[in-house]
């Protein structure tokens, strides 16, 4: 069997910033909802018989604001993008998928708990995103990345390929380069090119020396790097600890629940009809 686990929060932010907007029978947006449904059709229609789980946002916040104040926030995000989480977890679960809501976790750790848990018991894991972050759960060719936007997959060879170093290596990697998106400042001076040398070498930033004479790596500003890492290595931890993805979110379902067995009517006629989208009845092949 192939699983899809996707990205129900990035996948609602790439339908609010790429799909044509529109306003529901009660006046609110509802664009990002109506393109999030044919989206999660497609992928589902891919296969013969679909496996396919989707994990949501519920909030923003996590777990990791605990331990960084200036971990990524739901400040700045567009009300009217906002209003659609509830919507689009609805939508979702009436269309008949397993669906994740995280409030203390955020959506890539219920991903990334999913593959670990089913990798051995699935021929292919994809995981649906094409965010770096989710790199560090791949896993040779069995648990991969799938770029649905470019349609590119990314195995263990890939992820070597596009950052440099190997998927175990990716949280140490974002650590020390940064993560803008996620609010994770990184090292000064360190950079996407010296990090992926350095790690490719070490594996850690734990095991990377602090005095330079001892890499046997050539990197540029070497002095520098190691300088502002032997400084500030605590702080690399930490960084380290919040982009490393939890592999322990209590999930209710085992495999086999995430095989498609189709839309609930009641539901998705329900929730058609509140965001003005009753034609996408037509396109449901499969009622539970």
């Amino acid at each position: 069997m192939r699983v899809n686990l996707v990205d129900g929060t990035f996948e609602l932010f790439r339908c609010y910033y790429g799909a044509p907007k529109s306003a529901g029978p009660d006046g609110g947006e509802v664009g990002a909802t109506k393109a999030l449904l044919r989206t999660l059709l497609r992928l589902l229609m891919e296969d013969e018989v679909a496996y396919l789980a989707v994990a949501f946002d519920r909030v923003i916040e996590s777990f990791r604001n605990d331990l960084f104040d200036g971990y990524k926030t739901g400040d700045g995000i567009e009300p009217s993008l906002l209003r659609q989480f509830p919507i689009a977890e609805r939508a979702a679960r009436a269309l008949g998928v397993v669906t994740w809501p995280m409030v203390r976790y955020e959506a890539d750790d219920a991903l990334a708990t999913a593959a670990f848990l089913w990798k051995d018991r699935a021929e292919r894991i994809r995981l649906c995103v094409p965010d770096k972050d989710l790199a560090q759960c791949v896993d040779g060719t069995r648990v991969v990345l799938y770029d649905r936007i470019r349609k590119r997959t990314y195995d263990e060879d890939g992820v070597r390929e596009k950052w440099g170093v190997s998927p175990a290596s990716i949280p140490d990697w974002l650590a020390l380069v940064g993560d803008k998106a996620d609010g994770i400042p990184g090292i000064p001076r360190w950079g996407a090119k010296s990090a992926a040398t350095l790690l490719a070498r070490y594996g850690t930033i734990s095991a990377i020396p602090d005095d330079p004479d001892h890499w046997d790596v050539k990197v540029r500003g070497a002095q520098t790097l190691a300088a502002n890492l032997s400084s500030r290595r605590g702080e690399a931890e930490l960084y380290r600890t919040l982009a490393l993805l939890c592999t322990d979110v209590p999930l209710p379902q085992d495999l086999d629940d995430l095989r498609w067995r189709g839309a609930d009517r009641e539901l998705l006629q329900d929730l058609c009809v509140a965001i003005g989208d009753e034609r996408f009845l037509e396109r449901v092949p499969l009622w539970q």
